[in-house]
């Protein structure tokens, strides 16, 4: 038989009073008045903070109750994201399991102050002549480029690539990525997709989760290249979740504002075999390399293509270019490395464009 000490018990008590803190903790709380559409209106809240995490008690339903965390929204980063598909949610979408992370970044984070940051002074080359000779898209610049659907607007190089998705349907996205894993540039990019059948607010948070990731990287010294394919949709959606104005209102005030400039493609003259469909003089359906368009602008602008038909200069640039590749390696190492127009590639190029031309006339006449 047990025997019950009443010094024990009163001892036990007597520690758990000296335990007891007596925290008064004042929480922040509301009432969900309506749920729709996966959007949720809540009555209270006053205190909340823009972009704060919020908890609901028993879920999203009518009548539940809900409070702050005091928790602005984050998403963990880390290089693993390198190569793989998410979600606006940063979660793995392709299969291939969870992406390892350990450090966390804010999808809203302070945009840095004019002071601190770099003039622009370096293009960034994306291998279309019409865009990098005409209108060059510099380093830390917002391009819009306007068009029609599927016309064209998508090179890589050694960038970080982040392409976000919204609002496409699933088949496209799948098959850009086929595109990027059989091009190789799968290596040095991420995709945050959200297909057409995902609810706004995700397709409104895509593009702040595409912006931290590539934040996470330009932070780190590292060339971050971030695709938004495509704003309008993103614009659609802040339509949705705003005030209900219409959708073109967000044209002017939320996409091209937001932009150091545009590019505007034409669907007719993509249509018509153009591309990039800008201009009908420049037809280069596929992005060239640095040395490439080196080649290609030096060739035009010295004259070399001026006794040439418009038809025969774009076969003598298609043919100059594998010429290079085959009997001239060396031009395209210079360019490639040192990022500089030397005399010893300007040599080279000059030898290459000489040599060509004669095999060039000779077969012409043939």
């Amino acid at each position: 038989m047990v025997t019950i000490k009443a010094d024990e018990i009163s001892n036990i008590v007597c520690e758990h009073i000296k335990q007891y803190n007596r925290e008064v903790k004042i929480v922040n709380t509301g009432t969900v008045l309506q749920v729709g559409d996966e959007i949720a209106r809540i009555h209270g809240l006053d205190e909340v903070m823009t972009g704060e995490l919020i908890e609901f008690e028993e879920g999203a339903i009518e009548g539940s109750f809900v409070k702050t965390t005091r928790k602005i929204t984050q998403i963990l980063v880390s290089e693993a994201y390198l190569g793989r598909v998410i979600n606006a949610l940063a979660k793995p979408i392709d299969s291939r399991g969870e992406i390892l992370a350990f450090e966390s970044r804010l999808i809203e984070s302070p945009t840095p102050g004019i002071i601190s940051r770099c003039f622009v002074y370096e293009p960034i080359q994306i291998g279309l002549i019409a865009i990098d000779l005409m209108i060059p898209i510099g380093r830390s610049q917002r391009e819009l480029i306007i068009g029609d659907r599927k016309i064209g607007k998508i090179k890589g190089q050694s960038v970080i690539c982040v392409y976000v998705a919204i609002g496409q349907k699933a088949s496209f996205v799948a098959q850009v990525v086929t595109t990027f894993q059989e091009r190789g540039a799968m290596e040095y990019t991420i995709v945050v997709a959200e297909t057409a059948d995902s609810p706004a607010t995700l397709h409104y948070l895509a593009p702040y989760i595409g912006a931290a990731l590539a934040e996470y990287f330009m932070y780190r010294e590292r060339h971050t290249l971030i695709i938004y394919d495509d704003l309008s949709k993103a614009a659609k959606s802040s339509s949705q979740l705003g005030e209900g104005r219409e959708f073109s209102a967000y044209i002017p005030t939320n996409v091209i504002s937001i932009t150091d400039g545009q590019i505007f493609l034409s669907a007719n003259l993509f249509n018509t075999g153009i591309r990039i469909a800008i201009n009908r003089d420049f037809r280069l359906q596929t992005p060239l390399t640095v040395a490439e368009q080196v080649s290609t602008i030096y060739t035009g602008t010295n004259g070399y293509l001026d006794s040439l038909e418009i038809g025969q200069a774009r076969k003598f640039l298609v043919e100059l270019r594998t010429y290079l590749k085959m009997n001239k390696p060396q031009f395209q190492e210079i360019i490639s490395f040192t990022k500089t127009f030397t005399e010893e590639a300007d040599t080279l190029l000059k030898d290459a464009i000489q040599d060509q031309m004669e095999r060039f006339r000779l077969q012409e006449q043939l």
